[in-house]
């Protein structure tokens, strides 16, 4: 029996309907291809679906793929995935970030302050927020077992040969906003890269066979 799908927030609905996954190359879709091979894989064999999305400092893109990864396994109803995100260095969630996705159409809450504050990220009504802040990548929030790790810089994929606990390592790199900071075209770009995240990952779970 299929479970019912989640209801996600409309905003999001709609940012999810503007998607356009032809802008996707070919060159693209084949270095998406093997996250698809994992979770296709664990769907098979019915176990849960750990993926960990690393960059230098988890501060951007690797916040931006974890949260709309989770989504886009819940839009098209994928049960048992678990996406977390992590740095080689722990820092901050970058405040642009959290603008950007409330922009698509998350709730996003600080639910605490400090120099790394801690963010409550919602996409439906009903469902568990993403708890949002930057921490090392073997962190005691991230999975230390049977999960891929999806190296978002190349950075961190230089400077990470070895990931310890991962079945797979997977180099899935994106250009990061942070150029654009304190420019005129900050939210432009930072709403550019979460677009651009958020219609690979969409791609990615419009392949899995359930």
């Amino acid at each position: 029996m299929i479970s019912p799908k989640t209801t996600l927030f409309n905003r999001i609905e709609n940012t999810i309907n503007s998607l356009n996954i032809e802008s996707i190359s070919v060159e693209r879709k084949e270095t998406l291809q093997p996250l698809i091979d994992f979770i296709n894989t664990k769907v098979n064999d019915i176990q849960e679906i750990r993926i960990n999305f690393i960059c230098t400092h988890n501060s951007r893109r690797s916040h931006f793929s974890q949260i709309w990864a989770q989504t886009m396994a819940n839009y098209f109803n994928i049960k048992n995935v678990f996406c977390y995100s992590g740095g080689t260095e722990a820092t901050a969630l970058f405040p642009m970030v959290a603008e950007t996705l409330e922009i698509s159409g998350f709730v996003v809450k600080k639910i605490s302050e400090g120099n790394n504050p801690i963010y409550s990220i919602k996409y439906a009504k009903n469902e568990h927020p993403i708890i949002g802040f930057s921490k090392k990548l073997d962190d005691d929030f991230n999975p230390k077992s049977e999960f891929a790790a999806i190296m978002t810089c190349s950075q961190a994929d230089g400077g990470c040969p070895f990931i310890a606990g991962a079945e797979k390592r997977i180099p899935i790199t994106f250009e990061d906003p942070k150029e654009f900071d304190n420019t005129s075209q900050q939210a432009e770009k930072y709403n550019e890269r979460s677009l651009q995240i958020a219609t690979e990952l969409f791609y990615v779970f419009s392949q899995i066979n359930l």
